[in-house]
């Protein structure tokens, strides 16, 4: 079996895998995405002559285990074993029916990957090479602080900031949502940025009810924009929605972006694992710098403020996530990933995206990686989530952050 198959077998798993497992909300999702591209990108860069590790430049990330000096190695064995070793680890909490998943998965490709000219000597000591891998990288996931996740993500006991211009539970009905989701999850240790709080975002404008206010007035636009959708419009906050146990999430959802391409352009098994290695670290990275930004500045929901000040009985598009609006988790992300694959594939770099099609959504076709972030970003506007403030800023933070996948030094 080629070793780009096993890779395409384990991502789509892991896909699947992140919608059925309650505990994996966008940055959650966004965390296992990057281990689990780092994995694939050491496995095989540990024999590749093209490729050098990321020991040494991504957040302390030491060196990987050495292989056995003149021993053979059967290498679609290591990338497997490697990954699923990694799978077990990243989702040990995911259901029953999940844990089968993984097991099947495991027990078809050890029967299917291994190449008929390796003896019993060299897959054992392939597959335990590939485990000693994930371990090693393992050990590194356990220490950044996203590692336990509990209550879905919601803590235990937290304190409301005071002030009408401060984040407001905005689903009565969810006794989890009435406190915000991952308030510490931009302490996390990064991966290529050298901290949660670079790439700064400057203040949201100042809160104020006046109508001449830029507050108002961004408010008002979200409000007026929610009224009269278009077909259109809908149709692209439904294609973006990603939301958590209903979809790959963001971060999945360009990760399939991906994968496609790779699948429709052939892609070499080189490119494959360096662009989702440095796509997993820019989404994971920008949902860390997000999360930092929007715990620092706590603004309120359009949901809220809309109804308080504009109109009472405004209902937005989409379901407002429980978390503060400053800024958009979106358009960070989407920032931060177009970023990365434009860098490796150029832009414009015409593509077609059928992620959402199991779900009901017409597959999309874009100019290029910025025209797509650009929808995703725009799409939170439609489904009355966000300010505008908050994509704009949000998408430039994501870029800054996608500077650092990027400057990664992946190619000998």
């Amino acid at each position: 079996m080629p070793p780009e198959t096993v890779l395409q077998k384990w991502y789509t798993l892991s896909l699947a895998l992140i919608r059925h497992t309650p505990t994996y909300s966008p940055p959650v999702a966004s965390r296992a995405l990057a281990y689990l591209g780092v994995t694939a990108y050491e496995a095989i860069a540990s024999s590749s002559p093209k490729l050098q590790s990321l020991a040494g430049q991504l957040q302390e990330l030491k060196p990987l285990p050495p292989r056995e000096a003149g021993k053979t190695y059967d290498e679609v064995v290591v990338l497997d074993a490697a990954l699923a070793a990694m799978m077990h680890d990243l989702f040990s909490n995911t259901g029953p029916s999940g844990q089968q998943a993984i097991h099947h998965l495991e027990e078809e490709l050890k029967a299917k990957a291994v190449s008929t000219d390796s003896t019993p000597e060299t897959i054992a000591r392939s597959e335990a090479y590939g485990q000693a891998i994930a371990a090693h990288l393992a050990a590194w996931s356990h220490e950044d602080g996203g590692a336990v996740v509990e209550n879905m993500g919601f803590p235990w006991s937290y304190e409301l900031k005071k002030g009408p211009e401060h984040w407001a539970p905005t689903n009565p009905l969810s006794r989890q949502q009435q406190v915000p989701l991952l308030p510490d999850w931009g302490k996390n240790r990064s991966f290529a940025m050298p901290a949660g709080a670079s790439c700064e975002l400057p203040p949201p404008y100042p809160y104020s009810e006046d109508p001449s206010s830029a507050f108002y007035k961004d408010a008002l636009e979200t409000y007026q924009i929610g009224k009269t959708l278009t077909p259109e419009q809908k149709a692209i906050a439904f294609f973006w929605i990603d939301d958590a146990m209903a979809s790959p999430t963001p971060a999945g959802h360009w990760v399939s972006i991906l994968m496609q391409i790779a699948e429709h352009d052939h892609l070499t098994l080189e490119r494959q694992v360096d662009s989702l290695a440095r796509l997993g670290v820019a989404m994971a990275d920008a949902f860390i710098g997000c999360w930092h930004e929007k715990y620092r500045y706590d603004l309120v929901r359009p949901m809220t403020y809309i109804r308080r000040v504009i109109a009472a009985d405004w209902t937005p598009f989409l379901l407002t996530p429980p978390f503060p609006e400053y800024p958009s988790g979106h358009s960070t992300q989407s920032g931060a990933a177009a970023a990365v694959l434009a860098a490796i594939f150029g832009d414009p770099y015409p593509f077609s995206d059928n992620t959402r099609e199991r779900d009901g959504a017409i597959p999309r076709s874009f100019n290029g990686f910025f025209d797509a972030s650009k929808e995703a970003s725009i799409s939170r506007l439609y489904g009355g989530i966000h300010f505008r403030a908050a994509l704009e800023r949000g998408f430039e933070q994501g870029k800054c952050i996608g500077a650092y996948a990027i400057a990664l030094k992946t190619w000998r």
